[in-house]
């Protein structure tokens, strides 16, 4: 499926000679497609990979990962990377890539995503960029000006979820995190000269288990021990918290530099208050659903436009964009 068309060089503006003179016809004429780009926003724990999940596999598109700790190599449970089954074979990019020692900047992702983002559009498929790390969004679309408003249309789905509900949630999410290895994973990348401001060592649930590793090599007493490692987890639920509290305010302010045409909230509030299949129904309708119609109508709206435009009746050039709008909002 060809999502958008690209010109090849620019024409020369065309002219039409009026009785009181030359009429520039560009603004009449059709402007040409851009390429399409959809952005899926939202705290850590809304749904983010979920939702650009199911997009990828209704429409051809491609995942490119914009979490900050997802980009590093190994810590799967720690940064909550998606896994093979998870991924239901739809391509991701940028997920595991870097070195766990190394910074990876906003200038590095923004270089990266660039490169995926023309590849995955040179072969007809849509990229669908999804992550919690603002930062990388923003530098993305604000500092490259030609991303942003010539050559790409963006459409924004912002995962919200009320901030008490949230931070139970992501509370559980650090239970099931324990239960499902965490402790050892980080205690096979432990290092007691670690530098805890760079690279994957950054990520919530490295730094809070320095203690109890120390504890550990100490020979303490087993009752210390057991305590430590209560006071880490707790730790790490409240860190996981300022995060998803930090991610709502940045993205509200990030809002007020995106184009408003095409940024739609998704409340997922209720999917996380319901279990079982009453979760799985409310992430399908108040989630899922609404978030396929809207990338199926940013995705052919220059179709549907085109045909509105081709049936209207002929009429005179100063007339004909005024019945194209009329049309368009009825």
């Amino acid at each position: 499926m060809r999502l958008s068309f690209s010109a090849a060089c620019k024409q020369p503006q065309p002219l039409v000679n009026f009785p009181g003179g030359l009429i520039n016809m560009e603004p009449f004429l059709p402007r040409r497609r851009k390429d399409k780009v959809v952005v899926v926003m939202g705290a850590t724990g809304t749904g983010k990979s979920r939702l650009s999940i199911d997009l990828a596999t209704q429409f051809p598109a491609e995942i490119i990962n914009s979490d900050k700790m997802q980009v590093y190599k190994g810590l799967d449970i720690v940064t909550n990377k998606v896994t093979e089954e998870e991924c239901c074979g739809v391509p991701h990019h940028l997920l595991g890539f870097v070195d766990p020692n190394e910074d990876f900047s906003s200038v590095d992702f923004r270089h990266h995503a660039s490169l995926a983002v023309e590849s995955i559009i040179r072969r007809g498929r849509l990229p669908i960029i999804a992550g919690g790390s603002n930062s990388y969004i923003k530098s993305l679309i604000n500092h490259d000006i030609k991303f942003q408003s010539s050559r790409y249309d963006i459409c924004y789905l912002w995962i919200d979820v009320s901030l008490p509900v949230l931070h139970s949630f992501v509370s559980g999410r650090v239970d099931r995190m324990v239960e499902a290895g965490l402790v050892d994973e980080v205690r096979s990348v432990f290092d007691p000269q670690a530098d805890y401001t760079r690279g994957i060592r950054q990520a919530i649930g490295v730094p809070e288990m320095d203690r109890v590793f120390r504890a550990e090599s100490a020979a303490s007493n087993d009752m210390s021990r057991t305590r430590l490692l209560e006071l880490a987890v707790d730790e790490i639920k409240a860190n996981t918290c300022k995060l998803a509290s930090r991610q709502f305010q940045n993205i509200v302010r990030l809002r007020n530099h995106l184009d408003q045409r095409h940024m739609h909230c998704l409340d997922a509030t209720d999917a996380l208050i319901k279990r079982g299949n009453e979760a799985e129904e409310a992430w399908e309708k108040l989630v899922a659903a609404p978030s396929a119609m809207i990338v199926r109508r940013f995705l052919y709206e220059d179709d549907f436009m085109a045909a509105i435009a081709a049936a209207a009746p002929p009429t005179s050039i100063i007339g004909a964009p005024t019945v194209a709008v009329a049309a368009a909002t009825h």
